[in-house]
């Protein structure tokens, strides 16, 4: 008999990565969302494609599915007994499926079902499983919550998958996503055993995992669309075809590569392959990867624990060089993007208070460091 995974969120996500890799682990998977038509059609057809794009292009069936409504008074009844919960929904949404996973949780405490249960959020923030938790334990007993705590795993974890948008068609459960993925789950926090799925890697240390992933992927990302942006390109796949892009892009990888390997002792070799692989995915041309969407929000990515000071204060805490990140930050704090809110309060408070007072704000310091004398010099240059 098969596994059981009730996973919140029909979308592109959910049925791209997490539904995928579950099914091809042989997990029925039951998707739960708020969208008639997905849930009806997966309801009826019990199975969708999945395009995969990458150095090849395969299409594959994914089988062994079905769907339900949120709002289905029966989702409890026909879902109390799975053996894993998890969800693809937006951080947004984690208060209102938190609702039926207390009563899920409620049924199974009633029931004095003790076979082990793991629920895992798979949402783009640092440790949303916990958050989802303080959701769910709102709705709980004491008592529950205490047997909650023994039969219940909670395990954060953080996902990487870029799923681009795909021109509406006839076939609602369609979806594209790029060949490379990963999925790290918190060890430390699972009851029982998910060793048994393939793709989904335990670890013992999920920040290192998580920073790996900022001061790489989101860092490498967000400087290839500044300077993109400068220099006219359109798309992430079009800038980092620029080998003077490139350089700098994988200059700041090796940069905040470096602060990795002292906090967190990664080898320089497992960080090198790591950095080759998300070259690969930028320059990934079934991906269209807009530059003003990467780069949009610039005050948040420039965000003292964000993608790109962050790293920054990483380089300055263990005297690593920085001149490529220097160059990103520059980058970033000259974007002009008058549709996006944030560029405009940017330029404005520059224009206001002047690049210095900025970085130091961002920076959180009261002196003018080396590093911030260097960014305004460049910053200087692309006015």
């Amino acid at each position: 008999m098969s596994k059981k995974c009730l996973h919140f969120g029909g979308g592109n996500i959910g049925r791209g990565f997490i539904g995928k890799l579950l099914s091809e682990n042989g997990y029925h998977v039951t998707f739960a969302d708020v969208n008639e038509q997905v849930i009806q059609t997966l309801h009826e057809k019990q199975e969708y494609i999945v395009n995969v794009v990458g150095s090849n292009e395969v299409k594959d069936t994914v089988k062994n599915v079905d769907g339900v409504l949120v709002t289905d008074p029966q989702l409890v009844e026909k879902n109390y007994d799975v053996n894993l919960i998890t969800t693809a929904v937006g951080v947004n949404v984690l208060p209102h499926v938190a609702k039926n996973m207390a009563e899920i949780i409620k049924e199974r405490f009633k029931k004095g079902l003790t076979d082990h249960l793991n629920i895992i959020a798979c949402e783009n923030m640092i440790r949303g499983t916990s958050v989802l938790r303080n959701h769910i334990e709102k709705l709980l007993s004491a008592e529950e919550i205490k047997w909650a705590n023994e039969n219940i795993g909670f395990a954060d974890a953080a996902v990487d998958r870029i799923v681009p948008a795909v021109a509406p068609s006839d076939d609602c459960l369609f979806v594209v996503v790029e060949e490379f993925f990963e999925w790290d789950v918190d060890q430390n926090q699972v009851k029982g055993d998910l060793s048994h799925v393939s793709g989904l890697t335990l670890v013992n240390n999920l920040d290192a995992y998580i920073q790996r992933k900022l001061f790489t992927l989101n860092t490498g990302h967000a400087v290839c669309a500044y300077i993109g942006v400068l220099d006219g390109k359109k798309l992430i796949s079009e800038a980092i075809s620029d080998q003077k892009i490139e350089k700098i892009v994988r200059g700041v990888m090796s940069e905040s590569g470096k602060v990795l390997e002292k906090r967190f002792g990664f080898s320089p070799e497992s960080l090198s392959e790591y950095h080759d692989k998300i070259i690969e995915r930028f320059k990934n041309i079934h991906i269209v990867d807009d530059v003003l969407r990467v780069g949009r929000q610039p005050l948040r990515k420039l965000g003292y624990e964000d993608r790109l000071i962050k790293p920054l204060r990483g380089t300055m805490e263990y005297g690593v060089d920085s001149q490529n990140l220097q160059t990103g930050i520059a980058h970033a704090l000259a974007y002009i993007n008058p549709d996006d809110e944030q560029a405009n309060e940017l330029n404005a408070k520059i224009n206001k208070d002047g690049v210095q007072k900025v970085l130091q704000e961002l920076l959180q310091v009261n002196e003018t460091t080396k590093e911030i004398s260097s960014i305004i010099e460049i910053y200087n240059k692309l006015k």
